[in-house]
């Protein structure tokens, strides 16, 4: 493992070793998982088991790229933290933490809708420092690491820079639970009409890499875990993109906004009255 700076802090090639070993990861998980999605024919093919609840699914191959990247982890770095989606918990005892998600937008991926990816992150103590999020129906490889900017397919890029709230294009997700759906729905009520208009993709992963392209200028959501935030949140903040809560604290996965710095501070106000 290249050296730490003096300080603990990883140091700027190992950054960038990390940022090749976060997008080979995702890639590897991908091919795992396209393979898997152009050999079933249809949707029943594909559906597996249940988790939080009828409509959260895992499919066997979310548990082979889960598997696949585990293990790449384990032989490279064995004393890393590892925290999955499909159920990895290894505690680690060298202060960095991989989290993984093998498969973000199962239900999309199992209708054989493009809005689903492949996440992988890595975090130094309590700082995420390395990140990718591939898109494998896309070929999009999406990459940042901390201090060093974010990237799509290898080039640069950057959060929009729309200033007119009613006239960004937003994103958004919603829960399994029923009851958790309406809340949400309820508030989208409140909000659809203050800007230019709303899209549910199905991927927080892939929602926070389309703020940090510009491809939406705004992506909020609740009740995110760990792995479903963690590269996406990286990647738009080193576009530039304003990661926060909803009250403009840090970002957290139970209450993740990231917005083009130009509509962020309205953004918030228009949600917290919602």
């Amino acid at each position: 493992m290249p050296p730490a700076d003096n300080d603990g802090t990883a140091g700027a090639d190992e950054l960038s070793a990390l940022r090749a070993m976060c997008e080979t990861l995702a890639r590897g998980a991908g091919e795992i998982a396209l393979a898997g999605r152009r050999e079933a024919i249809g949707a029943t093919e594909l559906a597996g088991t249940t988790k939080s609840s009828t409509t959260d699914i895992a499919t066997e191959f979310d548990e082979a790229a889960e598997a696949h990247v585990v293990g790449l982890i384990r032989d490279l770095r064995p004393d890393d933290a590892i925290i999955g989606e499909e159920g990895t918990a290894d505690p680690g005892t060298s202060g960095y933490s991989w989290y993984i998600d093998p498969i973000d937008g199962t239900t999309n991926y199992v209708y054989d809708q493009p809005a689903w990816s492949n996440s992988v992150a890595v975090a130094h103590g309590d700082e995420m420092i390395a990140a990718a999020v591939y898109v494998p129906p896309l070929d999009e490889m999406f990459a940042a690491a901390a201090g060093q900017g974010a990237t799509l397919n290898g080039r640069t890029i950057s959060a929009s820079d729309e200033t007119d709230l009613s006239l960004a294009l937003v994103g958004t997700g919603f829960g399994y639970q029923p009851s958790i759906r309406r809340e949400q729905a309820e508030r989208l009520v409140r909000l659809i009409t203050q800007v230019r208009d709303v899209r549910r993709l199905g991927s927080a992963a892939v929602d926070l890499c389309m703020v940090a392209c510009g491809r939406l200028d705004v992506y909020y959501e609740l009740y995110l875990n760990s792995w479903d935030a963690a590269a996406g949140e990286l990647i738009a903040r080193e576009s530039g993109a304003v990661t926060t809560d909803f009250t403009g604290a840090p970002a957290r996965p139970e209450e993740m906004v990231a917005a083009a710095p130009g509509v962020h501070a309205a953004f918030l106000e228009a949600l917290q009255a919602s």
